[in-house]
């Protein structure tokens, strides 16, 4: 147990960075969908999108790389290897890519903007270069350095959009004669929202100088090779990764019947209500960021297995809480997206089915320890793949007929499919006693609560009654978990002492 409460410490720690984080730059949902039409918000989605791909190429998964080797090899050699090798390569792609970014610019149908594509291009470049220094907090155990560079990096972000967007654009509609207003041109637009991430990434480069300057440069071809080919198949496993995470966004603006306006109008509804999935979201990646190291060391310690059971039983217990805290009160969240472009709300209805989609995709998260510690990372290469052909044949078939419905029942069925292999090739392979009556029955309980809160609301009209109603659901499946789990619950620090005053 102790292994696990270590483990929660870190995650506690990752998850502030990652959770407080991200949410701040979630509450600038509400100001990005009021300044912009759906068309416009689904332009900006699809620049992130590129980013998100370009991510996976610029890295090639040399980040896992370090975590594994640094565990076996001097860290310092692993890590002088991994930083030397993303530089140049980030180099080279980037002056690639920067030179055809105005057919790429075409190739998305903004070739008006060109330059939203360079902005793109060196936010990856200098997040790629952020990536060992990271992980090099990580695996040296420092989550509250990790936690300040990444909150500081997004309240820049943050700040500066609201700069941008609110005072600097105020001051130009009012006429203004005052520096604010000389500062907004309003043709680029959303560009806004890309400079001000790119200000961010190049801050927090700069918060990050002592690890990014702690390293030799230096090359060993033959420890390199090593390394890549431990490696590239978790590009592919990334590269697959991102096909089912994103490039519905790609396949909406070029198979929706429909006008560029249109497409990305579908693109930008589905985008905003994607990101009520977030808590979930943020929560798989606190949990991951704190997990691959201590899964790497745990797989050297004696009765591993019994570990992992035991992290994935409470990290499916914690998945379900926080599914029934969005779709419980989806009435509630649904004002993130503001009020003054009511049609986003129409996209509400893919956020259950998106939920229970990021539930399974955790937990293969989870059950991808296997192939990564018996160093079959070419197994989960496949999985992904497999879980990326149903992603785009899904899209391909039912976008021209239910639009962004399709993209998200394509992001359920993919990761159902990629759970259920990963759980039948690991059990094969490298059992582990996961409790899988157990997580079958809170995922089951879950979803019928929420099938009961919708047949609720089809009854009763009044909607502080659905609100009243989701909290009576919700503390009944607390309830469930405390009395199943109360045992293992009491040795916790902080739920165990609640646990023993509802005891007295």
């Amino acid at each position: 147990m102790a292994g696990i409460r270590k483990l929660a410490g870190q995650t506690f720690w990752y998850g502030l960075s990652s959770i407080a984080g991200r949410f701040l730059n979630y509450l600038l949902t509400p100001l990005l969908t009021t300044v912009f039409a759906t068309a416009e918000y689904g332009k900006i989605s699809t620049l992130f999108t590129l980013a998100a791909f370009l991510n996976i190429i610029y890295t090639y998964g040399f980040e896992t790389s370090y975590f594994r080797f640094a565990s076996l090899e001097p860290e310092n050699k692993v890590y002088s290897t991994c930083s030397t090798s993303l530089l140049f390569s980030t180099a080279l792609f980037t002056a690639v890519l920067l030179l055809f970014s105005e057919h790429i610019a075409l190739f998305l149908e903004l070739p008006e903007h060109p330059e939203y594509i360079r902005w793109v291009i060196w936010i990856v470049a200098l997040d790629t270069m952020a990536v060992m220094p990271f992980s090099k907090l990580r695996f040296a155990g420092r989550p509250r350095k990790y936690a300040f560079i990444k909150i500081a990096s997004i309240a820049i972000n943050i700040g500066l959009v609201v700069f941008f967007l609110v005072i600097c654009k105020n001051a130009y509609e009012s006429r203004q004669n005052n520096l604010w207003a000389i500062l907004y041109y309003p043709a680029i637009g959303p560009g806004y929202v890309i400079l001000a991430n790119l200000i961010a990434s190049a801050v927090t480069l700069l918060l990050l100088f002592n690890e990014w300057t702690g390293f030799t440069l230096r090359l060993n071809f033959s420890f390199w090779k090593r390394l890549f080919r431990y490696s590239w198949p978790l590009t592919i496993v990334g590269f697959g990764g991102m096909i089912n995470e994103t490039i519905d966004r790609f396949m909406i603006l070029k198979l929706y019947p429909g006008s560029s306006e249109q497409a990305f109008s579908q693109s930008g509804i589905y985008s905003a209500n994607y990101k009520l999935a977030v808590i979930i979201v943020l929560f798989i990646q606190a949990f991951r960021l704190g997990a691959e190291p201590f899964f790497f060391r745990q797989a050297v310690s004696e009765n591993p297995q019994r570990v992992y059971a035991r992290v994935m039983k409470f990290f499916v217990i914690a998945c379900c809480f926080c599914f029934l805290m969005v779709t419980l009160f989806l009435g509630i969240w649904k004002y993130f997206m503001g009020t003054k472009h009511p049609e986003y709300y129409t996209g509400l209805k893919v956020v259950p089915i998106l939920m229970t989609a990021k539930i399974f995709l955790g937990i293969y998260y989870n059950l991808s320890v296997w192939y990564k510690i018996k160093e079959q990372n070419l197994t989960g290469a496949a999985i992904t793949l497999g879980g990326a052909f149903i992603t785009l044949l899904i899209n391909f078939l039912f976008i021209p007929v239910w639009g962004y419905m399709a993209c998200a029942l394509a992001t359920l069925c993919c990761y159902t499919f990629m759970m259920v292999m990963s759980y039948r090739l690991g059990q094969k392979y490298y059992p582990v006693p996961y409790p899988r009556k157990k997580i079958l029955a809170y995922i089951g309980v879950c979803l019928i609560l929420f099938g009961l809160h919708q047949a609720f609301i089809q009854l009763i009209s009044q909607q502080w009654l659905h609100h009243a109603f989701g909290l009576i659901l919700l503390f009944l499946f607390t309830w469930l978990v405390i009395s199943v789990e109360k045992k293992e619950l009491a040795s916790l620090p902080l739920i165990g002492k609640l646990i023993a005053l509802t005891n007295r």
